[in-house]
């Protein structure tokens, strides 16, 4: 009787499970009537008992129901496909995200498409016949979670209502100027400011630029690194806009002589806020103000998305797996240093690892990782971070950024004594920053002892899936750096003109990194404590296969990720 049950109960999944060898028929049977009469799906009770591991447990379930398998981590959410595609209540329960449209059929990723109910369901809320693709259990709930933010960011029931926007402390401190005192003149100030924020935020800008001028007054958006106006109030409400930002900022709305730093928490809903990190500065015809947006669950920490070439990827995680050393970032301003850091910090984030940070100021928030802010007002300096950090038995610690000996000294120390360091410097490419730290006062010995790895990045635009090919001239690919041989069979593409309505017109959708990763071989250590120059560490590198900025950028104009312009505007010609 019992060998007929189990007959009966393991076919689909968890017969493929016993006939793969990842689980026993007396396992697989127990998961099978445990899930039925808890009412849980198998794949989750199976994933959630730790019976079989989820990227195993993903791979057999494709090759059982013959359906592709995708990493669902690596696309990018489409958040009106989602919003009109299901709704939160079903896309809670069901555990099944719409992904993109091809013709008149919606692909959905599951985890468990034993349920025929689910798909039915989907397809009958949208018309249109429904494809289930495979998706990893673990990390479709974690994009599933990043999903359902979609539904509760209070971004589309704001409206007109833009003067009820809350901010953090922002009426308990205002102080307003004998120009800001009149309430019922300012409603249209604080109307105007807080719609400039929050159409920042739904566009996706990294800052915003409030400047005043003679006779004109602007205000403009960093989007994909490239400054537009998006707006021209009048001049005379120049010191008004000033004032309501500094109440705002908790700032000294009466001095206007001397630069000032502060803060905003914009309060978008009851379980979402978005920071805004906020600098004045006078200049001749008033203050010009930037406000940077803080935003960490902008920020995808997924190694496969952010532009890194294969070896690149595998030289940089090798260097995370050593178990001290130091792993630099470089590169200017707004490259996506951060991203890049906390990428490799998400990859280190285990239970059994202690993790701090030390960051002026702190963009991303990572459950598991301890974080200091550095400020300077009172006595918080990297240097003095550092020294609690070696206090606090430390596995892996990030320096935000090494500005002087003091720091590099005790970084390149905790780095030769048995711990992970990586922190940023800003230079031009790899090589050219063993020498920065050399002319900081940092021994090449210790240098040469401490570095692993030094990675250089760009950020340069992506081109959106509007682009056409385009045909340039061979002597003008020769100039760009291309060989000869790299010009048969080339196809390059370019922004279409006036682009879609995708891409706004610009023909040009996020970012891509540009990366040079150069791991520190024996020979460049014996340049470097010889007194060797970045010329002659580049040589090395050169000499070692390892891609310049330049060159990976070609690689991307060939990949067609981005256009020849585009890698001319980031990346100069050697």
């Amino acid at each position: 009787m019992a060998v007929s049950n189990l007959k009966i109960i393991l076919t689909g999944l968890p017969r493929r499970l016993v006939t793969s060898g990842l689980l026993d028929e007396e396992a697989a049977e127990k998961a099978f009537d445990k899930s039925r009469t808890t009412r849980t799906s198998f794949v989750s009770y199976v994933i959630e008992q730790k019976l079989v591991g989820s990227q195993e447990l993903a791979l057999v379930a494709a090759e059982e129901f013959g359906f592709p398998l995708v990493d669902i981590e690596s696309i990018e959410l489409d958040p009106e496909l989602i919003k009109s595609s299901i709704s939160q209540k079903a896309l809670i329960k069901n555990q099944a995200l719409p992904i993109f449209n091809r013709g008149n059929r919606l692909f959905v990723a599951l985890s468990d498409p034993s349920n025929p109910d689910t798909i039915k369901e989907i397809q009958f809320h949208n018309k249109k016949p429904t494809e289930p693709i495979l998706a990893d259990e673990v990390k479709l709930r974690k994009v599933i979670e990043r999903a359902l933010e979609l539904f509760d960011d209070g971004m589309n029931d704001l409206g007109d209502e833009l003067e009820d926007i809350e901010f953090e402390g922002s009426e308990a401190d205002e102080e307003e100027d004998d120009e800001s005192t009149d309430k019922e003149d300012d409603a249209p100030i604080v109307k105007f400011v807080n719609k400039m924020l929050f159409d920042a935020i739904k566009i996706g800008a990294s800052d915003l630029h409030f400047e005043p001028y003679e006779k004109y007054y602007r205000v403009r958006y960093r989007i994909d690194g490239m400054l537009r106006v998006v707006a021209n109030p009048p001049i005379t409400v120049s010191r008004k806009i000033a004032a309501r930002i500094k109440v705002m900022s908790r700032l000294d709305v009466s001095e206007r002589r001397v630069p000032q730093d502060g803060r905003i928490k914009f309060k978008i809903s009851a379980k979402k806020s978005i920071d805004f990190r906020v600098s004045t500065c006078p200049i001749l015809w008033g203050e010009k103000i930037v406000m940077r947006i803080l935003d960490s669950s902008a920020a995808n920490l997924n190694i496969e998305i952010l532009g890194y070439e294969d070896e690149q990827k595998r030289l940089y995680v090798e260097a995370l797996a050593n178990p001290y050393g130091m792993v630099l970032v470089t590169g200017p301003t707004g490259s996506g240093k951060t991203v890049s850091l906390y990428t490799g910090i998400n990859i280190l984030n285990q239970e059994g690892v202690n993790i701090s940070t030390a960051e002026d100021p702190v963009e991303i928030n990572l459950p598991g990782v301890n974080q200091v802010q550095i400020d300077e007002k009172t006595g918080m300096t990297f240097e003095k971070a550092l020294k609690a950090f070696l206090r606090q038995d430390p596995d892996i610690i990030l320096v935000g950024e090494i500005r002087d000996i003091n720091t590099g000294g005790i970084a390149i120390k905790a780095a030769t004594t048995g711990h992970m360091v990586m922190s940023t410097l800003h230079t031009n490419d790899a090589p050219q920053t063993l020498t920065r730290m050399v002319d900081m006062g940092i021994a090449p010995f210790a240098i040469a002892t401490a570095v692993n790895l030094i990675m250089a990045q760009r950020l340069c635009r992506r081109l959106c899936s509007c682009k056409v090919e385009v045909k340039p001239p061979d002597y003008t690919l020769l100039e760009a750096g291309f060989k000869q041989e790299d010009l048969e069979n080339l196809k390059l593409y370019g922004p279409r003109e006036n682009g879609c309505d995708k891409c706004g017109g610009l023909g040009y959708k996020g970012r891509v990194g540009i990366y040079q990763v150069m791991p520190i071989s024996e020979k460049m250590k014996r340049i470097i404590m010889e007194g060797g120059n970045a010329i002659a560490i580049a040589d090395q590198a050169r000499k070692e296969g390892i891609p310049d900025l330049r060159e990976s950028g070609l690689k991307k104009v060939k990949d067609g990720l981005t256009s020849l312009a585009e890698i001319n505007r980031v990346v100069t010609k050697e």
